[in-house]
């Protein structure tokens, strides 16, 4: 036997952080689920909850000359058979205009617009599924006049077509796993058939060097554009050389000008590399902000506000309350309801705590990069998790959490929330640099050099050093990968 002590997180808890760290179209899926599987938690409507919660009873009011149908047992009032009769005469006395107005074609009472299935809008509003390029493919190929022997070789062949256009598989391999009867001669002219006849030109390439030789024969072949012998030639012997840009030895050995080699590399910028891509482009992602930051200039400071106002807002039916304090009812049903209704109040508490928390972060974001919002990203300064952590008096992994997939709208576009938590260094001045001020400094140095003569990993530290910047070579070279930069070689231009 041991006595000890242990921090265990309750399942409430577990749930709370979870929320915390949901960004905001995530969110808004958990409030639809939540909304599905508890019965006690119901979107507020201004018009049917007072804003102390409290319901109300809301009645319709008539029209003058109209009268409220009631209708009760008959012994009890034999008059009520009046109303019983007005109610099977209404259609006969409104005609079609009531069958219009309440029934759809098949006469089903039509739903009204307050009662329509949001669910079901958002799905008829979803755009469709988008074609794949192997339908698309599919689709061109059918049109393609051939033998019965060569088309299934060619639907053999699309199934290997790449999201680029290319076929990178061996042809060995491509042998090996072809389906019964189809022979290697059958393979090859399938092949043949497929780069000459889908569109975009191009496509079914082994490689590049073959996908731009499949489009310049193409355009030479339609006898509209310019002669494209020396772009051919590039392609065809030099495509290596032309990588790593090393014009003067392609110069040398074609005997060339450096002028008709660089005209020749333009040409060839209309070609595309990955023909598939203009088929079927990568579905860009959409990005929700979860708060917006706006300078005030009356008051010169910057003002977040959460954007959760596309949120649904929530409340817990009032019935379900009244009915949790009713003894009458049997056990299991108050213990089904008391379950819901505890579920439903710390569902609301989560999401009030995780508005609460990201927007006490995003404050203390902005004082500590209010030189960032003011001048621009060399003002980036190092911010470390465990100082907001500090500050705001809670764990350094909530603030983790809450800046988890969050993106903030601001004056200088839409960036990442956890862009701001960064480490950084100290310039020679004495101030406090950020490593994507760093980043954003080494990109503006590389903009300023001089093309014909680029600096090299060794000279772009230097210059970093002359502006107060002293970070090792390893280090430049990481970031300048980072920012998409080449390296001076393939940076010059002759």
């Amino acid at each position: 036997m041991r006595l000890d002590q242990r921090m265990k997180l309750a399942p409430r808890m577990i749930q709370s952080m979870e929320i915390l760290q949901l960004p905001l179209q995530a969110l808004e899926e958990r409030i639809e689920q939540e909304l599905s599987a508890n019965p006690t938690l119901e979107l507020r409507e201004p018009e049917s909850v007072e804003s102390d919660g409290q319901e109300q009873d809301v009645k319709p009011e008539r029209a003058e000359g109209e009268r409220e149908l009631v209708v009760e047992d008959q012994k009890h009032d034999q008059s009520q058979a009046d109303d019983f009769e007005r109610l099977a005469n209404i259609a006969e006395e409104y005609g079609d205009a009531w069958g219009a107005n309440n029934y759809g074609s098949e006469g089903r009472r039509a739903a009204p617009a307050e009662d329509r299935d949001a669910k079901m809008d958002a799905m008829n509003n979803t755009a469709s599924r988008s074609i794949s390029l192997s339908e698309q493919l599919m689709d061109q190929w059918r049109m393609v006049e051939t033998s019965p022997q060569l088309r299934a070789a060619g639907d053999f062949l699309i199934g290997f077509i790449d999201d680029d256009g290319y076929i990178r598989t061996e042809r060995q391999e491509l042998l090996s796993q072809a389906p019964a009867g189809i022979q290697a001669t059958d393979i090859d002219e399938a092949w043949s058939l497929l780069q000459k006849s889908l569109e975009p030109v191009g496509l079914a390439a082994r490689d590049l060097r073959e996908c731009l030789l499949l489009q310049i024969d193409a355009h030479q072949a339609a006898g509209d554009g310019p002669d494209l012998t020396v772009e051919r030639l590039l392609v065809s012997d030099y495509l290596k050389d032309i990588e790593v840009n090393r014009l003067p030895r392609i110069a040398q050995r074609t005997g060339l000008d450096i002028e008709v080699i660089k005209a020749a590399l333009l040409h060839l910028r209309q070609f595309h590399p990955h023909p598939g891509r203009l088929l079927h482009e990568d579905t860009p992602r959409t990005i929700t902000p979860d708060a917006v930051v706006e300078y005030e200039e009356a008051e010169d400071r910057y003002v977040a506000r959460l954007t959760h106002e596309r949120l649904p807002s929530l409340y817990i039916n009032h019935r379900y309350l009244r009915m949790a304090r009713d003894k009458g009812l049997d056990r299991k049903t108050r213990e089904f309801v008391g379950n819901n209704l505890r579920n439903a109040k710390w569902i609301i508490d989560a999401i009030q705590q995780r508005h609460s928390t990201l927007l006490r972060v995003i404050n203390v974001v902005i004082d500590a990069q209010r030189d960032y919002f003011d001048l621009g990203a060399q003002h980036l300064k190092p911010l470390p998790m465990t100082l907001v952590a500090d500050q705001l008096g809670i764990h350094v992994a909530t603030v983790s959490r809450a800046v988890s997939e969050k993106y903030i709208q601001t004056p200088r576009g839409i960036l990442p929330l956890r862009m701001f938590f960064s480490g950084g260094t100290e310039t020679d001045a004495g101030d406090s640099m950020s490593w994507a001020a760093v980043q954003a400094k080494l990109q503006e140095i590389i903009d300023a050099e001089d093309k014909a003569q680029p600096l090299n990993d060794d000279e772009l530290v230097e210059a970093l050093k002359k502006a107060g910047i002293e970070i090792a070579r390893r280090t430049v070279a990481k970031y300048r990968k980072q920012l998409h930069i080449a390296p001076a070689r393939q940076r010059r231009e002759f």
